[in-house]
């Protein structure tokens, strides 16, 4: 088992920048991928990045270049840098962890991008 704690998000303005972070309660290099996931009403959840324990990271396309995925291994933590927000990423933004094939979920922090 292992709890994954969010932190961060808000409202802001289009444009704007926020970070989220997520501190794992075990060491975050025992998962085999940590990430975050995002779910806008009435959608379905689509992961936003991840990173593997080897550090290679993947992004969501519509979020490549605007948003960064990073972690620190000493603090159990990953952060998600996310710049130039615009209003469609509006959405609950959940920390995600993989170990050995089972998926563990935050409880989510909302982020509101208004125009």
């Amino acid at each position: 088992q292992v709890q994954l704690v969010e932190s961060g998000g808000g409202s802001v303005h289009s444009g704007a920048s926020l970070r989220l972070s997520c501190t794992t309660s075990r060491r975050i290099l025992s998962l085999d991928i940590t990430g975050w996931s995002r779910q806008a009403p009435g959608q379905q959840r689509e992961l936003v990045a991840t990173i593997a324990r080897n550090t290679i990271t993947t992004y969501l396309d519509s979020v490549k270049g605007r948003f960064t995925i990073s972690r620190d291994n000493a603090k159990n933590t990953i952060y998600l840098q996310m710049d130039s927000l615009k209003p469609e990423d509006t959405a609950v933004y959940s920390c995600y962890g993989r170990d050995d094939g089972t998926s563990y979920w935050g409880q989510g922090t909302q982020v509101t991008v208004s125009a």
